[in-house]
C-alpha cells in the first residue's frame, strides 16, 4: 500500500483464494494505528472494534493485581487504547486500498513455490491454477509467514526454539464481563498450574490456555478438554458453546537475515514470537513501514542500496532485543511456579500500576512505543 501510494508498480501474491476471516491477531497498539492512520484504515477499523483502554494483570487465585490505563498516552498518539479488531478486517481494508492503485495488483490463488534472484532484478515460481508461471520484478519482500517460502529458498537460517506446550484458543460469546468483576477486555491472567489470555474482539471472548507437551491434538481440541478448561476458569452448571478453537505450537525465532541482495523479510517470515503481549502482528506492520520508506528512497534514487542494509538493523535488533526479548519475559512471569517470586512479581506490579512514572514507562514499552523510538536511534 505504501508502495503504491508512491506510484511504484507492485504485485500480490497470496496463496488463499480470497481474505481468509480466521481468527489470527486481534491487537492493535496505538503507534500501529497511527501508523495506518493517514491511509484511512485505522478509523475504519477502530468502528469495527474495540477501544480496550485498560489492560489487566490478574491472577486466577487473587483476581485482579493490577490496572495500566492507556488513556494516559493522550497528547502522544491519536489512538490512546489497545483496539482489539480481529487481523482479516485489516487485510481486507489493505485488498480495498490496493484495488484503488492502477499500478497495483493483487493475485489471490497464487502460491509463491520458489525465489531467486540475480544483479538486475528477482524471479518468482508461481503455482496458479494454470499451473506454473515465472514472475519478474526489481525488488522482493517476502512476507509469507513462518514457513516462508522466500526464505528457505535463500538458504536464510530461522534461528531460535520452539516451545514445548502448544497454545489452545478457545472462541465463545459467552459474557464473560459480567460475571468478573471489572473485568478489561485485555487480561493476562498468571497461574502456577494453567495461566490464560482472555482477550475480547467485537462478537467474541477468545481464551488462550497452555498445553501440556504429552497430550494429543486429538485430545486437547475435544469437547470434554476444552469445557474442563473453560469451567476451571469460570464454574456455571451449564455448558459452555464453543464458536471456533485452534491449537498451534509456538516458536520464538528471528532470521539471521532480514535482508540478502534484492530481496527482504517482513512479518513472520523474518520473525516470530508467542503471542503474550500482542507484538507479533504490530511488530510485522512496523517492519513494513520501515522497509518501504527506506525502498521508495532507494527506487526514486534519493539513497543508496546500502540503505536497505538499515532496515536488517533496525527491526532485525528490534526483533531480538525487544519482540522476542519481552514476549519470553511475559511467558515467564505469567507462567511462574515459586510462591516468592509469584509475590515478588505480583508487588512490583502494583508499585508499578501505582507509580505515574513507573506506570507510563511500563505502558509505553507494552504499547511498542520503545521499540520504534529505539529502531530509530540505530543508524
Amino acid at each position: 500500500m505504501v508502495l503504491a501510494d508512491a506510484g511504484i508498480d507492485v504485485e500480490v501474491f497470496e496463496r488463499n483464494a480470497t481474505v481468509m476471516e480466521d481468527l489470527r491477531a486481534s491487537t492493535f497498539h496505538p503507534p500501529t494505528l497511527d501508523m495506518l492512520a493517514p491511509y484511512g484504515i485505522s478509523d475504519v477499523l477502530v468502528e469495527s472494534g474495540l477501544k480496550a483502554r485498560f489492560t489487566q494483570q490478574r491472577d486466577r487465585r487473587k483476581g485482579l493485581i493490577a490496572e495500566f490505563d492507556l488513556a494516559r498516552l493522550e497528547g502522544s498518539t491519536a489512538y490512546p487504547f489497545r483496539l482489539q479488531c480481529e487481523q482479516w478486517k485489516l487485510n481486507l481494508e489493505l485488498v480495498k486500498k490496493l484495488e484503488q492503485y492502477p499500478h497495483a495488483k493483487v493475485r489471490f490463488g497464487c502460491a509463491v513455490e520458489a525465489a531467486g534472484q540475480d544483479d538486475t532484478g528477482v524471479t518468482l515460481k508461481v503455482r496458479t491454477l494454470d499451473g506454473l508461471e515465472e514472475v519478474r520484478g526489481d525488488y522482493l519482500i517476502g512476507a509469507d509467514g513462518a514457513w516462508s517460502t522466500v526464505r528457505r529458498s535463500l538458504g536464510i537460517e530461522f534461528e531460535g526454539y520452539t516451545y514445548p506446550e502448544r497454545f489452545l484458543v478457545v472462541s465463545t460469546e459467552f459474557p464473560f464481563e459480567d460475571q468478573f468483576e471489572n473485568l478489561s477486555w485485555v487480561n493476562y491472567i498468571s497461574d502456577p498450574e494453567e495461566w490464560c489470555v482472555m482477550l475480547k474482539v467485537p462478537s467474541l471472548w477468545r481464551v488462550l490456555f497452555p498445553t501440556a507437551e504429552q497430550e494429543s491434538d486429538e485430545r486437547v481440541l475435544s469437547d470434554e478438554f476444552i469445557e474442563a478448561r473453560l469451567q476451571g476458569l469460570l464454574p456455571r452448571p451449564e455448558r459452555y458453546e464453543v464458536v471456533h478453537r485452534t491449537l498451534y505450537k509456538v516458536h520464538q525465532r528471528v532470521a539471521s537475515r532480514f535482508r540478502l541482495g534484492r530481496v527482504m523479510l517482513a512479518g513472520d517470515a523474518a520473525h516470530i514470537n508467542n503471542p503474550l503481549g500482542g507484538m507479533g502482528m504490530n511488530g510485522g506492520v512496523h517492519d513494513a513501514f520501515n522497509l518501504t520508506a527506506k525502498l521508495i528512497d532507494v527506487i526514486e534514487g534519493r539513497a543508496p542500496d546500502s540503505l536497505l542494509d538499515q532496515y536488517e538493523r533496525q527491526r532485525r535488533t528490534l526483533a531480538i532485543e525487544y519482540i522476542n526479548a519481552n514476549t519470553a519475559r511475559n511467558k515467564q512471569l505469567i507462567e511462574e511456579r515459586d510462591e516468592a517470586v509469584r509475590d515478588r512479581i505480583h508487588a512490583e506490579l502494583r508499585a508499578t500500576a501505582a507509580d505515574p512514572q513507573a506506570s507510563m514507562a511500563y505502558i509505553r514499552k507494552t504499547s511498542m512505543f520503545d521499540a520504534l523510538e529505539r529502531a530509530r536511534s540505530i543508524a
